[in-house]
């Protein structure tokens, strides 16, 4: 399972087949089954193959990590709002205006049930399987962040694609600096709640 044969076939598979099927028109259940088991092989080659231990490094740099994010979340938000003012002023802090309550349920499931898995999948899993495949690092870190985009095709939106490829390619930093899936998943809730929260959430998904 470690061989460059098998990896490349994983690969096409996790990385290619199942995001484009998923833009296709099938039964939802049939979908949902389809990323579950994703899911468990991911676990398990982590566990098995690849003897990942789960463990939070007691060497993380918080402080540095934290100046890191808000400094970037300071650029994403004046992006954003400007970008809603502009486009779809009706919109801007909707969900915070009038569901609050709604608005802190999505914020604290988003994070756990979606963030988290996504980056188990897209940066702990990948880098750990195919780093060594690729010669340059550049190149293997735009290919994480297109991928991580075209996970995101089913939702038929070239905004959504740009917005991921550039969160992917600050997800890849982040994890190929800090080595730490606690990191990137949190970096990645709080951008992903920011444009929930500024009023992009309906065409990513969320609940509104």
């Amino acid at each position: 399972m470690k061989s460059i044969r098998y990896r490349l076939v994983e690969f096409f598979i996790i990385f290619i087949l199942i995001p484009v099927s998923f833009a296709l028109e099938f039964p939802i259940w049939i979908k949902m089954l389809i990323a579950l088991i994703g899911f468990a092989y991911v676990v398990y080659i982590l566990l098995k193959i690849e003897n990942n231990k789960f463990k939070i490094s007691q060497q993380l740099n918080w402080k540095q990590f934290w100046g890191h994010t808000m400094l970037k979340l300071l650029v994403i938000a004046t992006l954003t709002s400007a970008y809603m003012y502009m486009v779809d002023s009706d919109n801007l802090f909707i969900v915070l205006r009038n569901k609050p309550i709604l608005w802190v349920m999505i914020l604290f499931i988003y994070s756990l049930f979606s963030v988290y898995p996504q980056e188990l999948i897209y940066r702990t899993f990948f880098f750990q399987r195919y780093e060594s495949l690729f010669r340059s690092d550049m190149l293997f870190m735009i290919t994480n962040a297109a991928l991580f985009s075209l996970a995101h095709i089913f939702f038929k939106n070239t905004l959504v694609m740009v917005l991921t490829f550039i969160g992917g390619i600050l997800f890849a930093l982040t994890f190929k600096k800090t080595k730490s899936t606690l990191l990137v998943s949190i970096e990645h809730a709080v951008y992903g709640c920011w444009l929930f929260t500024v009023g992009m959430g309906e065409m990513l998904g969320f609940p509104s």
